[in-house]
């Protein structure tokens, strides 16, 4: 008997109807207070983002999107960078997979006071927040130097071997087979930092004197008890985060189509 196997969009679509259908019955079984409703059903939810408007959301979104983009591209310019100098200088290894753990374990509220301190917040109304872009970068560092360093070992050992023979550097490997060898896996670690570097930005304004953003408005709507602004908010920032993944993913696909089986 042949299996039924469904395209990835039907999957999409049935995955998500599905969590909108979870959504809709918590709503109808956890009470309200008086006029608050922790879970407000979604066409709730769709009444507020329609009552609140676009302009009241882009003007926040985009403050974040910005602080978002800043520390991606630095943290992993950064990550991308330290992996490569591992492969040159061989002993530096266990000192930069230490501090990139580092970067993954250590508490956001622990260090959150410290970088208001050092980097300060904003530096006008509606600008991005320091706090922020290092945050968002702080947050990349780990998953693109491991699945840097992961995608630059893997190259094939006897192209490697050519390049010494002809007299090749460390170097020159790196730049003539391990950085091709690795692409699929830089771009892959790239697409995950996307919705990490977001969720940082986030984070980041928490602590960083910033009076726009997704941030504030978060907990603008959280003290008023807007939930229905509070759901329309979250769901925005997912829409956001896969829209981000979406987009790395189709640009690996048409950098290096061979990672996904597809000719070039």
């Amino acid at each position: 008997m042949r299996s039924l196997v469904l395209p990835g969009w039907a999957s999409g679509l049935l995955g998500a109807a599905a969590l909108v259908g979870a959504w809709w019955v918590a709503s109808l079984l956890v009470p309200s207070t008086g006029s608050y409703a922790p879970i407000p059903a979604p066409p709730a939810v769709l009444q507020a983002l329609i009552d609140d408007g676009v302009e009241l959301y882009w003007s926040s979104f985009a403050v974040t999107i910005t602080e978002a983009g800043l520390g991606y591209l630095w943290g992993n310019l950064i990550a991308i960078v330290l992996a490569a100098l591992v492969l040159v200088v061989p002993w530096l290894d266990g000192v930069i997979s230490q501090l990139a753990v580092i970067t993954y374990c250590v508490p956001i509220v622990a260090i959150g006071p410290l970088a208001i301190v050092i980097l300060g917040g904003a530096r006008g109304p509606g600008e991005p927040s320091s706090t922020a872009v290092f945050f968002a970068a702080l947050s990349v560092v780990f998953t693109t130097v491991v699945g840097t360093l992961l995608g630059l070992k893997a190259a094939d050992r006897a192209a490697l071997d050519v390049v010494a023979v002809y007299g090749g550097s460390r170097l020159t490997q790196l730049r003539k087979v391990r950085l091709i060898a690795a692409l699929p896996a830089i771009l892959n670690a790239l697409q995950i930092a996307v919705p990490a570097a977001f969720l940082g930005a986030i984070l980041g304004e928490y602590f960083g004197k910033i009076d726009r953003g997704v941030g504030p408005m978060l907990v603008a709507s959280q003290v008023s008890l807007n939930s229905p602004r509070v759901w329309a908010l979250f769901l925005l920032c997912a829409v956001v985060a896969i829209a981000g993944f979406a987009l790395v993913g189709l640009v690996a696909r048409l950098v290096a189509p061979w990672s996904s089986g597809r000719s070039a």
